[in-house]
């Protein structure tokens, strides 16, 4: 591996590749090229590491480890087989496969990671009369096989578990939102830990505790016991360490307040708990409290927020988002909100025109992040005047 020039590929949502590209950039990724649901980059081991604990919006960092192309099986085992898997594992480290297949050649997931563990333990047996084992749930080596039509691609995970995975989530909601899409949702939106910040609907608090994280440039993940990287054959243990703590000397005060509202006592129990996981109790504040009852009291205030769509409400949802826009209007001027929604014609129940809309995936449901600009008298005039909301 040349770990001076590595190939990194950087997995994420659907409509955050433009803001992960972004990161990547800031981090000292060259060549940044924009694919679908991915940034492909360069950059050397420490940037490996660096990527791996402060990206916000990567779900898998992956480094491409062999590409060929197989017509059958034997073709495929022979290829893998060939490989120096020893260069990256050793014979004592346990392993473990994801596969994703777009082939008619070779249509079962299951049996291809199978073929392949084959390669790999044969190799190791014929170098060493000894072999690795597999552990699926907690691997010292992640592997990921690609299959597109005869096309196969072997590349090796540097994280592990997916970086979404946090660490400070201690409970949950019925529909909690990714720590991953989250943190895209507010760089989308535009926080960067400038004045305050609310979550209307808060459930158990993960816009909340990704808004302080940016706030105070935490690192995403400051949390995380491990990464797959450390048990690779070429880990520098110096070199990581050196590159958290400069990574935590740029952790800073945060002077805004950051709210949440919620009515299910059970979901604000749940953002207590993560809350104080994260150890942010002192700079996150949630309470009881009806967003259609409540009025603007921090200035300037930007709002992002995941609007309930489940049995937990007893509206009806052309109801519900009629509310949502009523309360913008009447009790929140000068404000820009943003809110995620499946639901594309009840959302239109607002009554105000969005200025933005941005397609995204919440799990496998199509989305709207919809951006609302509230100007107190027209917008005209507020123009005329040169006033933005806050």
């Amino acid at each position: 591996m040349d770990t001076e020039n590595l190939q990194i590929q950087i997995k994420t949502f659907f409509g955050l590749e433009q803001v992960l590209a972004e990161e990547v950039r800031k981090l000292g990724g060259r060549n940044v090229e924009i694919k679908n649901r991915a940034v492909n980059c360069e950059g050397d081991l420490g940037f490996l590491y660096k990527i791996n604990y402060s990206a916000r919006t990567a779900l898998k960092i992956m480094i491409p480890l062999l590409t060929f192309k197989a017509w059958d099986e034997n073709r495929f085992y022979d290829k893998l087989y060939e490989f120096p898997w020893d260069d990256f594992m050793r014979v004592d480290q346990t392993f473990a496969i994801d596969t994703t297949i777009y082939s008619d050649r070779f249509r079962h997931s299951q049996f291809m990671a199978q073929k392949m563990k084959d390669a790999i333990v044969d190799s190791f047996k014929f170098k060493y009369r000894k072999r690795p084992d597999v552990d699926a749930r907690d691997p010292d080596i992640k592997f990921h096989l690609h299959i597109d039509r005869e096309l196969v691609t072997v590349s090796i995970d540097s994280a592990g578990d997916a970086l979404f995975k946090r660490g400070y989530r201690k409970e949950q909601g019925e529909a909690p939102i990714n720590e991953v899409l989250a943190a895209g949702m507010l760089q989308l939106a535009g926080w960067d830990g400038k004045g305050n910040f609310l979550d209307p609907m808060c459930g158990s608090g993960t816009l909340l505790i990704e808004a302080a994280m940016i706030a105070m440039d935490l690192p995403a993940q400051i949390f995380r016991k491990k990464f797959s990287f450390q048990n690779w054959k070429n880990y520098d243990d110096e070199l990581f360490q050196k590159i958290k703590e400069v990574r935590i000397e740029r952790v800073k005060e945060f002077t805004g307040k950051i709210v949440g509202y919620d009515l299910d006592p059970d979901m604000l129990n749940a953002a207590h708990l993560n809350i104080e996981a994260a150890e942010m109790e002192d700079v996150i504040e949630v309470k009881r409290q009806d967003f259609f009852e409540s009025k603007k009291d921090l200035f300037p205030l930007l709002m992002v927020f995941n609007p309930p769509y489940d049995e937990r409400i007893e509206i009806t949802e052309d109801d519900f988002y009629r509310k949502i826009g009523d309360t913008f209007k009447k009790s929140y001027p000068n404000t820009l909100a943003w809110f995620i929604s499946s639901d594309l014609d009840a959302a239109k129940k607002v009554g105000l025109r969005p200025s933005r809309k941005i397609k995204l995936f919440n799990g496998k449901l199509e989305c709207r992040f919809l951006q609302f600009e509230m100007y107190e008298g027209t917008k005209k005039i507020h123009k005329l005047a040169g006033n933005q909301p806050d």
